[in-house]
């Protein structure tokens, strides 16, 4: 058992004012010290400065400790005291010649966690050097920010991939019958969605594949429906695997149909975004050449504008009235397409690809070419993070024109699960949607999460969600106060999954993860690599900030009509930029072009995003960048505030002026009716760094040019 004090004393190659700061620097004990999950500033008592720490481990009791911090002496001593347990830290700097000795004194640790009362003596010690280890690492710029999941050989990430399949009971070593005719349909199809439909057809022929609004279909009826759409295609609308078709539908049994016939043909499909105004959709067929639409009735008026030239067919299957009426009623549907009998085509060398736009938070939205999975790694790698069983049923409000809903439906073929479309995402609906059909998982982005919980909390206890075991949100970051409370509400079922079209999956943060660190991205799943790179493509040190890149089996294959991100060693740039953690958990500082240079200060918006969540007056934030013509740049914070909150902008700046830099205070404060986001949710902040905000009623709490 760890005394009442302990002295560790160690000696640093550093110079001392370069440890001072690190050491006065709450960042660092979050970045570098492990079971140290957070540690952000809150306001001052008493003109001393606090920190409210976050204390605990993946399979432990997490705390949360409100740490003061005392200096005894700039540049020499300095404590950390929490006072409600008694307990405090002195570190003593000493200038040597050729290095600092650095003594940190423990007085009445065991008090802190039971973790730490559980350690003895040396183990303290042990963890005292480590953090001071990793300190000196970042004050050197050690090159330690990268981090692998399963890949030291080719050879020990396959058979890692061979354990995880048979582990989860994806590939099986009884009903060997089945399971030829389940591997002769992958030979066939490859690890496609249409691989993935005929090797549950022909394991599970019976088994329900989807649930959508008009009913439910079998595996066998989904590999057969789609095998008729194909010849079909190929017979009667002449179509061949040099073409590409567009998909404008929401979620349902249709447009699952279109993308599995048309890859099976070895047709492309551009999958076009239903948030996207007539114009872009226009802008975006003749930027890919399409002749030929499958569209859904609802949003037919989407597509008014295009020429006549391009044909048109239905998606919808018996499609409400309402949806149909501006619609035209002599369209062809793929149910008459199917119903035409063509069953024979002639086998593409390679099946079709998924085209998925990105989202265009920053600019117009690009095509993205999806690869195809490449065996059973793809599966392996995400059911290494999160913890799905076979033929369970999963509930996808995400839209699978999005990389994540798309992801998503094809990792419930190799699951043989049951999937519910919700074609329109409700959050009362969601949830009967769950309650009716006893689902296990649900797939989210993050506006979602946020929906269900602004529900009253007497709306969300009509319908039974015991059967919750995962809930998958990815898409964008979610806010502490959002995991923090969903949690609280649902339990810890929650995994917050961090990439992008480009890269498809980079991090998995569990509920173990998100429990002490509830900002994380969480760590690689299986077969993947994760690198923090310098402007020179060097790994910075853990803790260090800088560009993310990421490897692994499912990068995609490239833009249309773009060039492609960057690229080192194998790893793709993806935008953004962020940090690793002395548990080689990844952290999302934001997007590169997000970071602005304000009076010689490197600032972000998301710790200033992140600090005003938590605030009950605010429903939604977003902080950006403008121009400014003494500092540079400076920040404007977007704010919609609850009615009747009484929130003001000189409200909103103290309280960042409390927790955060000056750099970080918002000189503008704006509140908003809602905030531009775009289907999948992501706010779209190049609407709000300009004067155009389309549907959303602006006024201005401050003076007209901007001081407020």
């Amino acid at each position: 058992m760890v005394t009442d004090i302990v002295e560790v004393t160690a000696d640093m190659p550093v110079a001392r004012d370069t440890l001072w700061q690190l050491l006065t620097e709450p960042a660092t004990y979050a970045r570098l010290f492990a079971g140290i999950g957070a540690c952000d500033p809150v306001e001052s008592i008493g003109g001393l400065p606090h920190w409210q720490v976050r204390v605990g481990g993946p399979h432990t009791e997490v705390r949360t400790l409100t740490v003061g911090l005392l200096d005894g002496g700039h540049g020499r001593r300095l404590e950390l005291r929490c006072g409600a347990l008694g307990s405090f830290v002195a570190v003593r700097l000493r200038q040597r010649e050729d290095d600092v000795r650095v003594t940190v004194t423990y007085f009445a640790p065991g008090r802190i966690h039971p973790v730490v009362a559980a350690l003895d003596n040396e183990q303290l010690e042990a963890w005292t050097h480590e953090g001071l280890g990793r300190v000196a690492q970042l004050a050197h710029g050690a090159p330690t920010s990268t981090v692998v999941n399963g890949q030291d050989s080719a050879l020990s990430l396959r058979a890692a991939v061979i354990r995880q399949m048979i582990t989860s009971g994806v590939v099986r070593s009884y009903r060997p019958d089945r399971g030829v005719r389940q591997i002769g349909s992958l030979a066939t199809w490859g690890f496609t969605l249409g691989g993935g439909y005929a090797a549950a057809a022909a394991y599970e022929p019976d088994g329900v594949a989807i649930v959508d609004r008009d009913g439910a279909r079998s595996f066998t009826e989904i590999h057969e429906r789609t095998h008729a759409l194909a010849g079909a295609m190929s017979a009667t609308l002449g179509l061949t695997s040099r073409d590409a078709i567009g998909l404008l539908a929401r979620n349902h049994a249709g447009a699952v149909e279109t993308m599995v016939a048309a890859g099976k043909l070895g047709v492309d499909v551009v999958l076009l975004n239903a948030g996207l105004s007539p114009r872009q959709l226009e802008e975006t067929v003749q930027r890919h050449r399409l002749t030929t639409l499958f569209v859904e009735d609802c949003l037919d008026p989407l597509i008014r504008y295009l020429s006549s030239e391009v044909r048109r067919y239905r998606t919808d299957r018996g499609a409400p009235d309402r949806d149909r009426a501006s619609a035209d009623p002599d369209r062809t549907t793929i149910d008459e397409l199917i119903a035409l009998g063509h069953t024979e085509f002639r086998r593409p060398q390679s099946p079709g690809r998924s085209i998925v736009l990105t989202s265009g938070t920053s600019g117009a939205p690009k095509g993205a070419r999806r690869p195809h999975p490449k065996g059973f790694g793809t599966v392996a790698a995400l059911l290494s993070r999160i913890p799905w069983k076979m033929n369970e049923t999963m509930v996808i409000p995400a839209p699978l024109f999005h990389t994540w809903g798309l992801a998503a439906l094809q990792l419930s073929t190799a699951l043989r699960a049951t999937v519910v479309l919700q074609e329109e995402f409700d959050a009362r609906e969601c949830l009967r949607l769950i309650d009716e059909n006893r689902a296990s998982t649900i797939i989210l982005v993050p506006t979602m999460v946020q929906r269900i919980l602004d529900l009253l909390p007497n709306e969300r206890a009509r319908y039974d969600t015991s059967s919750l075991r995962v809930v998958a949100s990815c898409g964008a970051p979610l806010t502490a106060a959002t995991v923090l409370r969903f949690t609280e509400v649902f339990g810890e079922i929650l995994y917050n999954i961090y990439g992008s079209t480009e890269v498809s999956w980079a991090t998995v943060a569990t509920p173990e993860d998100l429990r002490i660190s509830p900002t994380t991205a969480g760590r690689p799943p299986l077969g993947t690599r994760v690198a923090v790179l310098d402007g020179d493509r060097h790994p910075v040190p853990i803790g260090a900030i800088g560009r993310i890149f990421v490897g692994n089996r499912m990068l995609f294959d490239g833009y249309v009509n773009y060039a492609p991100p960057e690229e080192s060693d194998g790893l793709l740039d993806t935008g953004d930029l962020g940090y690793l953690d002395a548990a080689g958990r990844l952290f999302i500082a934001g997007r590169g072009d997000e970071m602005i240079i304000s009076g010689g200060e490197n600032v972000f918006p998301r710790p200033v995003e992140e600090a005003l969540s938590y605030l009950p007056q605010i429903t939604d934030v977003a902080v950006v960048g403008v121009p400014d013509h003494e500092f540079g740049q400076r920040l404007a914070a977007y704010v919609v505030k609850r009615e009747g909150s009484g929130l003001d902008s000189d409200m909103v700046r103290t309280y960042i002026r409390n927790r955060l830099s000056r750099f970080s205070v918002p000189r503008d404060v704006t509140f908003l009716d809602a905030l531009p986001r775009g289907e999948t949710g992501k706010i779209l902040k190049r609407l709000l760094s300009g004067e155009y905000l389309p549907g959303a009623p602006v006024f201005a709490d401050g003076l007209p040019d901007g001081s407020s």
